[in-house]
């Protein structure tokens, strides 16, 4: 899939250089990486090119360590403890995975159940655990109630001080659904360690802007989750996440069904009801995490879990088309399809 997702940060691309201004180049500077798999834009404002260039082989690094050792299953720390936990022996927590285990704990507690990175082995049985995309057909319900019923939470991980160990043999890690937005907070400060206070780190599509571009606010684009294009765009200034969950981005066709990666961890399916949500918030990880939740929540229960989670600024995009959407974006969303879709605001967060 990663047609559709370089086809989500050309989007943004277009939006962000447009954005820049002719008269203004000597104040921006702009590169692109390949990291978790996925082509990564970076715009700096108000630095000279050698300060931007020395800003981005730095996170770049950063990039490189966080995809080998938060892998889930290519050789490195993550897929050495996947290995291990079954075991239910105890062995040596990695420092890299530690805080990212504690982060995926919160986030499930939140979710009340929609996100839960302990089922790697049903992402696995699906065919999602590979750098190919599957291609069906889909398992049976026999082999997806078998893991379901052992129930893998991150419950099943403990964390002993330095030690940890497993008690679900069922249980495998895959930070799939954060695991990005927790890399791109960690890039962008260490930005900010370097001095530099307007950027945009855009990973796939999913992003985090700081500062402004100039003397405007970024402005960013939102795919249209069932046509070409943008579905919408929006300022962002100051410090904020935009991240979007999609059935667009990793899926397999079979027999005239779409499946695609984003799992309910209750039922062991493609959860259903919604084509794409985008939250938006101060912290990438969380936004990440939440929106991965709100999407298998769907629209009939996506603004209880979105309380839940602790977000204030939530977009959904329902099977129908129609757009679910917090009060507060009502003057920043700017629709670029005609004819408007129909929009249902909810109470606020």
């Amino acid at each position: 899939m990663l047609k559709s997702i370089i086809m989500r940060v050309l989007i943004l691309v277009v939006l962000l250089l447009s954005a820049f201004g002719c008269g203004q180049k000597s104040d921006a500077y702009h590169e692109q990486l390949i990291g978790f798999g996925t082509l990564i834009d970076v715009k700096l404002w108000g630095v000279d090119e050698k300060t931007g260039r020395e800003a981005v082989r730095a996170i770049d690094e950063d990039f490189k360590y966080m995809h080998f050792a938060w892998h889930a299953w290519n050789p490195g720390p993550l897929s050495r403890i996947n290995e291990l936990l079954p075991s239910g022996e105890r062995f040596s927590a990695p420092p890299s995975i530690i805080p990212l285990i504690n982060k995926a704990k919160e986030f499930a507690t939140k979710s009340q159940g929609r996100f839960n990175p302990a089922i790697g082995r049903l992402i696995k049985l699906w065919g999602f655990a590979s750098d190919d995309p599957p291609q069906g057909p889909p398992p049976t319900p026999d082999q997806i109630n078998a893991l379901l019923e052992k129930h893998p939470s991150m419950d099943d991980v403990v964390i002993d001080g330095i030690e940890m160990y497993g008690t679900n043999d069922a249980v495998r890690l895959d930070f799939g659904g954060f695991a990005k937005g927790y890399g791109v907070d960690v890039v962008i400060e260490h930005l900010r360690e370097l001095g530099i206070d307007n950027a945009v780190v855009n990973a796939g599509g999913d992003l985090r802007a700081i500062g402004r571009h100039g003397n405007r606010p970024w402005r960013i684009g939102i795919r249209n989750p069932r046509g070409p294009g943008i579905l919408a765009s929006v300022d962002v200034e100051g410090d904020e996440s935009v991240f979007t969950s999609g059935d667009y981005e990793r899926y397999f066709e079979y027999e005239g069904i779409r499946y695609y990666h984003i799992l309910d961890p209750r039922t062991g399916y493609p959860a259903r009801g919604a084509t794409s949500v985008t939250v938006f918030h101060d912290n990438a990880a969380e936004a990440d995490a939440a929106a991965t939740a709100i999407f298998v929540a769907g629209p009939e229960e996506w603004y209880e879990v979105a309380k839940s989670m602790g977000v204030k600024s939530v977009m959904l995009v329902d099977t129908r088309g129609t757009v679910y959407m917090t009060p507060d974006l009502k003057e920043r969303i700017y629709f670029d399809v005609k004819p408007l879709p129909k929009i249902v605001y909810s109470e606020p967060l």
